[in-house]
């Protein structure tokens, strides 16, 4: 028994920290039989693509300790029994009522992923860092598929980036790993939550009244009539969207992958939301690089595309 314990267990230094990696030979996907240690394997891997999109935002847990098709629980407080290395921050949930503060975590170094890992989670991500927490420096359109399926979703995704570039916006895209995609507009944290969320309502607005039959802002399902759903709702303080290379708690262990706009055009790509997995995006990311990788060069002012968008919808 003992004997188990210890090839279950290892001790490793990550940038001067130690972790004690435990039950590395548990399977945490069935399918296709992906342990443990090859999940951590992955997010050490991972690590110098994933850190830059993630650092400096609180980070919500999404844990699956009995593995992926178990029930898992979402965690936001930082625990007690988190090294005293793991960066915590405090954040006043009530933008300045002390009484309802709370202590999060940051992802700020690899030994902090490898932790996580070890831990089984999904790192979910809020939209802005503490050091302007009140200003979302992301701004996400979350396209939830109707039952038609992924095409209306990709298809959706196209015409949403041209009416965004017609704003002079630059936007990205990002396979979810389960469902849809996200959209995904960098911004240069001059606009709080509650101007950045007005922005994204009236595009997604915008857009459903271009094409009603396609595309909805509804949020009841009853009323959606089998379109499109735009799904603005993430842009708002303390809600997070899942992190960039993040693994689902999924069959097959599927990655939310940013990926470019000519896979999401091309059909010949054969892009699915759960195309990339832990076993084939980091060869896709030696082919093809991180299509995010400059996203922060390309930040826009929220202000001055509402301006351009208020003179497109006149013209």
């Amino acid at each position: 028994m003992n004997g188990q314990r210890r090839a279950n267990t290892r001790r490793v230094r990550v940038g001067g920290r130690e972790i004690e990696l435990t039950n590395l030979e548990k399977v945490l996907f069935q399918e296709p039989g992906i342990t443990k240690g090859e999940l951590i394997g992955y997010y050490g891997r991972i690590a110098p693509v994933m850190l830059p999109l993630i650092k400096g935002r609180p980070l919500t847990l999404h844990r699956f300790p009995g593995g992926a098709g178990e029930a898992g629980f979402y965690q936001k407080k930082a625990a007690g029994y988190f090294p005293e290395w793991v960066n915590r921050v405090s954040i006043d949930l009530r933008m300045g009522r002390a009484e309802k503060r709370m202590v999060q975590i940051t992802c700020e170094n690899k030994a902090t992923l490898i932790y996580l890992a070890n831990l089984a989670c999904i790192p979910h991500v809020w939209l802005s860092r503490t050091d302007r927490i009140n200003y979302p420096d992301r701004m996400i359109f979350d396209l939830d598929p109707p039952d038609s399926g992924f095409e209306a979703v990709r298809y959706g995704a196209l015409i949403m980036r041209e009416i965004l570039m017609e704003a002079g916006i630059e936007p990205f895209v990002m396979t979810t790993g389960s469902r849809g995609l996200h959209v995904v507009v960098p911004l240069d944290r001059e606009t709080d939550f509650g101007e950045t969320r007005e922005f994204a309502a009236a595009i997604a607005g915008m857009i459903a009244g271009l094409a009603p039959d396609y595309f909805t802002v509804e949020i009841a399902k009853q009323k959606r009539a089998g379109r499109l759903f735009i799904d603005t709702y993430r842009n708002s303080f303390a809600q997070t969207a899942v992190a960039p290379y993040a693994v689902r708690a999924l069959a097959g262990a599927p990655v939310a992958a940013p990926v470019g706009w000519d896979e999401v055009k091309d059909k010949r790509q054969k892009l699915t939301p759960r195309k990339y997995t832990i076993r084939n995006i980091l060869e896709r990311l030696r082919q093809r690089g991180d299509p995010w990788e400059e996203m922060d060069r390309k930040s826009f002012s929220v202000r001055s595309a509402a301006a351009r968008l208020r003179s497109f919808s006149r013209t």
